[in-house]
């Protein structure tokens, strides 16, 4: 027995011992990260809260330190919460006997008589209120209080403690309940509250504010009654009016917002707490009131919705992004981002099929056949028709593009090849271009391919940026749960896709109002009173609208339509997107209007035959003057007879002024002598074509062009149309010819190399 009682005892004093021992052992610091209470905080530009993701935890969080805490609050939050906070070892025993007591006498749990580092392991970890459970916290707080100097634990108190309504933390309760950083509460906010933890439910500012403003005059006069407030300042806190703002969700920008958290996931190298993105939030909200106006009065139109997107052209920052009239509109799929959907463009990818073919030789003075014609494809011929279903006979580039016509569009894209187009277009962001070229085929110009708003926007932009593209950018900083910046991958390099005389001259064409006058008229909603570049696009059946246009600064994207694919009565980009667009660029430029378009280097101007093309003579009805990339200006003199027909109007001074008729000339304009062309490796063989052009300069009559490769002939065209040719490897020499006869007129030759 005496063996057996040294034994118990050596037990019990181990047992004693391991227990005052584990009580220094240390406390996992793993459990005090941040991390899982931290909510996220979308922001915009200037710091304006667009939306604040839940934390793992399913509440609000922003993690702050002692110096960015009122120390009325932390003062107030002491007296409430553990007066004696800096004297105990984690656990205040004389409260605890006291509640103890207490307990036992009501046969529950009425008193916690619990510290603050009891209350932060609680916050650390759910646990039923029971007894055993209270002697787990009081363990675990004494092994924190041996961990954490008080400071420490005092930050983790002040920014886990629930303060109700999913705000954790004194930070993210004084910008609930009062909209501002809790280092701004003053003596009477600061007590209101550290009086909402001991109770959030009873104390809820939203559900019993009397009770919340009883339990503050509380703590108010415990405050005087331990020195921290003096009698006046006790009088002048607790007559002040407390305000509570009004509980809403913020849920701003929604569509930009789901962008942004798309865009974040997977793995995260950091766990992050706010995202400070590049949106303006309040050209936002006037945008929104703009798209939903303007739906108001197409509603008779069959229109339901639309999308926004405004880009500033020096960064590529998004500054606004409205994805639908309304997000929660589920009859009309408001949640639909109709920024990111993919929907086919119509005649806005023209502007950049005229940019090549400017960069291969054509001008904004080229004449080009508008007339019927079908054009060879892989199932059939494809014969375009255009919008108004008019034909109008030789045009030139520049009115071609400014009144958006179908035909010239396509002639000039089968001469410099739907390939080359394709890669242009992926060069420019149009990652939604997954097929193939050949998958488009002359069609891809009249926008027969599906692209995003984004996209085309950002397309636009590097017009705009005198054909530098730079990718579209959403996000200026991010930050950690540490407070400290995140490094964040740099931006893509910009990249040159169009020569900057090519750029320009679209532009130039593109805010010419005069010349989209056949089109559109002469106050059409393009016609705005600073220069703006413009393009409308409609596709097939009316199921799409769209209007993009840029000025030195912004570049904005319209798109009007219903995503579930129903046609629209009668309604075009003019129409459906124009007045829209104009009222956008007429707010972005209201105060500060834009300056005109910067005129790159290399390019010059020339007097031209409106009709020909050629430089005009003194007859030549209407002259005008045309940008030219340096080099490729007209050098012959308009020779076309401009009379007026029998009577008056012909006269013997016009006469004699019209010059004899040349010579008929017929030259390769494309290729160039010694041009050197490579095989792309990736893309199909079949697709790889070499458009062939040339001009015939005196051969009136004279339409269909022979193509002579290495003395054979290859094929024939049927002029201004070009000759598309199969890249294959090796050297060639091509000869154009025309006629039969005496009337047969021969190129020069052309030598290139294709390799591989």
């Amino acid at each position: 027995m005496r063996k057996r009682g040294k034994t118990l005892l050596f037990a019990g004093l181990a047992l004693v011992a391991g227990a005052i021992g584990s009580l220094y052992l240390p406390f996992p610091r793993s459990k005090l990260d941040p991390g899982p209470v931290l909510s996220l905080r979308i922001t915009d530009r200037n710091g304006v809260l667009l939306r604040e993701v839940l934390s793992d935890e399913g509440g609000r969080c922003r993690w702050v330190g002692l110096g960015e805490v009122s120390p009325h609050l932390i003062r107030a939050t002491l007296l409430s919460e553990d007066k004696n906070f800096f004297l105990h070892q984690g656990v205040n025993v004389p409260s605890v006997i006291r509640a103890l007591l207490q307990n036992l006498r009501h046969g529950r749990i009425i008193s916690g008589a619990s510290t603050i580092s009891q209350q932060v392991v609680r916050n650390l970890g759910r646990r039923p209120r029971t007894f055993l459970s209270k002697l787990i916290e009081a363990w675990l707080a004494v092994r924190l209080e041996h961990t954490l100097s008080k400071e420490e634990i005092l930050v983790q108190y002040l920014n886990r403690v629930p303060y109700g309504n999913l705000a954790n933390g004194a930070e993210a309760a004084s910008r609930l309940y009062f909209e501002k950083p809790c280092s701004q509460l003053g003596p009477a906010e600061a007590a209101f509250l550290a009086g909402v933890p001991r109770s959030p439910s009873a104390s809820n500012p939203y559900r019993d504010l009397p009770a919340a403003l009883k339990r503050q005059k509380e703590i108010l006069r415990s405050m005087v009654r331990s020195g921290l407030l003096t009698a006046e300042e006790y009088h002048r806190a607790a007559a002040e009016d407390i305000r509570i703002s009004v509980h809403a969700d913020r849920f701003r920008a929604p569509h930009f917002c789901e962008f942004i958290l798309g865009s974040m996931k997977g793995p995260q190298q950091y766990r992050l707490s706010e995202v400070r993105t590049t949106l303006d939030y309040r050209l936002q909200k006037k945008v929104e009131v703009l798209l939903s106006g303007h739906l108001n009065s197409l509603r008779e139109k069959g229109v339901t919705n639309g999308s926004v997107i405004v880009l500033d052209n020096d960064g590529g920052d998004v500054l606004a992004l409205a994805g639908s009239r309304d997000f929660f509109d589920a009859g009309h799929d408001g949640q639909v981002n109709g920024a990111l959907a993919l929907r086919q463009p119509g005649s806005a990818l023209k502007p950049f099929t005229y940019a090549l073919a400017l960069e291969r030789g054509m001008t904004a003075a080229s004449v080009i056949d508008d007339a019927p014609n079908a054009f060879p494809a892989f199932e059939g011929n494809y014969d375009p028709q255009n919008y108004d279903r008019k034909f109008h006979g030789p045009i030139r580039m520049r009115s071609a593009l400014a009144c958006s016509y179908n035909l010239p569009a396509v002639t000039v894209l089968e001469a410099i090849g739907p390939d080359l187009l394709y890669r242009r277009l992926k060069d420019l962001g149009f990652d939604s271009l997954r097929k193939s070229p050949g998958f488009y085929g002359l069609g891809l110009t009249l926008g027969n391919g599906e692209v995003s708003l984004l996209e085309l926007a950002g397309a636009y932009a590097a017009l705009a940026r005198g054909g530098r593209f730079q990718r579209n950018r959403t996000v200026i900083r991010m930050t950690g749960e540490d407070g400290k910046d995140v490094p964040m991958p740099g931006p893509e390099k910009a990249v040159d896709v169009f020569s900057r005389g090519a750029a320009f001259i679209i532009t130039n064409i593109l805010s010419d109002g005069d010349a989209r006058v056949p089109s559109f008229g002469y106050r059409s909603p393009l016609h705005l009173p600073f220069p703006c570049a413009a393009k409308t696009g409609t596709s097939k059946d009316y199921r799409d609208n769209w209007t993009i246009g840029y000025t030195p600064r912004h570049t904005v994207g319209v798109w009007v339509g219903n995503f579930d694919g129903k046609p629209m009565h009668d309604v075009s980009g003019i129409t459906g997107c124009g007045p829209l667009f104009r009222d956008i660029m007429l707010l972005l430029n209201a105060k500060d209007p834009p300056l005109p378009f910067a005129e790159p280097w290399g390019l010059v101007r020339r007097s031209i035959c409106p009709l020909s093309g050629r430089l005009a003579r003194a007859s030549c009805p209407g002259r005008m003057d045309e940008i030219f990339i340096s080099g490729t200006e007209p050098r012959e003199v308009c020779w076309t007879f401009h009379g007026a027909g029998a009577g008056p109007g012909l006269t013997t001074a016009s006469v004699s002024e019209a010059p004899s008729r040349p010579e008929p000339v017929l030259r390769i304009v494309f290729p160039r002598d010694g041009g050197v062309f490579k095989i792309d490796p990736v893309l199909r063989k079949d697709y790889q074509m070499l458009g062939f052009r040339a001009d015939r300069s005196g051969a009136a009559g004279q339409r269909t062009i022979e193509w002579w490769i290495n003395g054979r002939m290859a094929g024939t065209s049927v002029s201004p149309s070009g000759f598309s040719w199969k890249l294959a490897p090796g050297s060639y020499t091509i000869k154009a010819a025309s006629g039969t006869g005496a009337l047969r007129i021969e190129s020069r030759p052309v030598r290139i190399i294709v390799i591989t």
